[in-house]
This record gives structure tokens, C-alpha cells and sequence, in this order.
């Protein structure tokens, strides 16, 4: 598999999770928001480069601010889901995952106008505490999930998990799910491709991370969020070692993307779907 994948987590500055003072949905509505501008900032480099990704919105975004979700559509990139009010799996229950992940879902067909297959939950907090969030996953109509973190993390995480893109059977039907890609490395199980890995690790580095994923014949999966282009979004109150991976490098984001999309093809998920041989086993 030579290309990769390059999504998006629609979100803003304070939706950073499991701090103490991260904001509650009720005070959402209240703050200052750089969502759409950072998220416009990130069209605009996907066009220049022609590369479509797949942005998974969170509703509570898309409903507020519906003409991104078509700007994006318009684009031609993927829509999918992030849930609604952005809650840890694993801190909720059953049943509240389940409302929380419908009522995403028709959030954002509604604004874009187009089905929504994918969802990727805050955090990639699916856990072995969770055994019902694939059941409930494809319950609630998602054809695929991209929410395995196939290792240990601070939140989330299932470390025994198949590393690779792969087709769950579920009480409601066959599940698609793309992990993110973890890569070898002196041994252990590490990621490069999102978040703080992404703006931590340099460039050459991550490079031939890509490309041993690609050697492999495994999908890269690369993750962002609008507010890593932002070196100078407002912050949240927070540990030195939480500061440090929120925050470290964020003038680093962009250079970056550009020289990944001169250097490798990238796709969406929902583009994937199709080619995709029986994944089954």
C-alpha cells in the first residue's frame, strides 16, 4: 500500500481532554473559537498540494458552523465523524456513547449534505474496559472506525490490537477498522505520525518512518488537529510534562505538512473502502 492517509480531528482549543479545567459542553458556547480559521488555514494547504484527506468533525463544530463542513465537501474531501460533546469512552457510559455517536452522525449529514461512514472517538479511547463501542459503532450506521491506538497511551489504547486495517464483525454488521499505524522501532511499538509525535520527532525522521510503514505494506495513517497550525491559539492551564506534548513545536506543523505531501500520495478512508481486499481472518 503505497499511499497514506491524512485526517483531521475538527476541534478547538479547548477541547483538549483529560485535564481538570478543560471546559465543560456548557461552556463551549462562551469561549473564543479558532476552529474555522485554523481549519480554512489546513483547506488551503491541502489545495495548494491537490491532496484530500478525511476531517472527522466534531458535531458540536459542524453544527455551529455548517458552511465548513461544506467548504470542506466542496474541496472534495472526506466528512466524517468525532462524536458530539467529546467525552473519553471509557468515562461514559453505553448508552450515552451510543446517543452521543447518532446524534454526531446526523449533525454533520445534515450540515454537508452527504453520508457519513467513518467516526473516530476522542482521544482513540476505546479501551478492553469498552467491549461494546464496536457494536455500538456500527449500531449507530458507521461503516468504518479509525479509533485504535494499537499500544499503551495516557488515555485510551489497546495494546494487543491487530496493528493493521482490518474487518470486525459486529451484532449489527461488518465494521471496517484502520488503526493507526504504529511502526517498530528498536524493538518497541511507537507512533510519529500525529499530534505531539508528529510535531515532536523531526522531519527525516518521520520520513522514514512513512516509508518503512509503506515497506511493510501498511497504511499510514497521519492525524491532526486545527489547532497544531496555530502557534498562537490561547491555552489551557495544565501540567509541564501535558504543556510540553500540547504545545511543544507548533511552529513546526505546518513546514511539515507541506513536505509530506510533496513526498508521499495520500488518500482518504472512505476512498480506501472499495480497494480493500478481504480483510477478514
Amino acid at each position: 500500500m503505497k499511499q497514506c492517509v491524512f485526517s483531521v480531528d475538527v476541534e478547538d482549543w479547548f477541547h483538549i481532554l483529560d485535564l481538570p479545567n478543560t471546559p465543560k459542553l456548557a461552556e463551549w458556547p462562551a469561549l473564543h473559537s479558532d476552529v474555522v480559521k485554523n481549519t480554512r488555514r489546513m483547506l488551503a494547504i491541502f489545495r495548494q498540494h491537490d491532496v484530500k484527506c478525511t476531517l472527522f468533525f466534531l458535531a458540536w463544530v459542524a453544527e455551529r458552523w455548517p458552511d465548513l463542513v461544506r467548504e470542506a465537501i466542496d474541496d472534495g474531501h472526506e466528512i466524517a465523524s468525532h462524536g458530539y460533546a467529546h467525552e473519553l469512552v471509557y468515562t461514559i457510559s453505553e448508552e450515552r456513547f451510543y446517543n452521543d455517536i447518532r446524534k454526531g452522525k446526523d449533525i454533520i449529514e445534515k450540515a454537508g449534505g452527504v453520508e457519513v461512514k467513518g467516526y473516530r472517538c476522542p482521544g482513540f479511547s476505546v479501551t478492553l474496559e469498552t467491549p461494546w463501542f464496536f457494536d455500538r459503532v456500527r449500531q449507530a450506521g458507521y461503516v468504518y472506525d479509525s479509533s485504535v491506538f494499537p499500544g499503551s497511551r495516557s488515555h485510551g489504547g489497546l495494546p494487543n490490537a491487530n496493528p493493521d486495517p482490518h474487518v470486525l464483525t459486529t451484532a449489527y454488521g461488518d465494521l471496517v477498522e484502520f488503526p493507526i499505524s504504529l511502526v517498530n522501532t528498536f524493538g518497541k511499538q511507537m507512533y510519529f505520525f500525529g499530534g505531539g509525535y508528529l510535531r515532536f520527532f523531526p522531519y527525516w525522521l518521520m520520513k522514514r518512518k512513512v516509508q518503512q510503514v509503506i515497506h511493510e505494506k501498511r497504511l499510514p495513517v497521519f492525524y491532526l488537529h486545527p489547532r497544531e497550525i496555530d502557534p498562537g491559539q490561547m491555552r489551557l492551564p495544565m501540567s509541564a510534562k501535558r504543556n510540553f506534548m500540547t504545545y511543544v513545536g507548533l511552529k513546526s506543523t505546518e513546514p511539515k505538512m507541506h513536505r509530506l505531501f510533496n513526498d508521499f500520495q495520500f488518500t482518504t478512508f472512505a476512498e480506501l473502502l472499495p480497494t480493500l481486499p478481504d480483510l477478514k481472518g
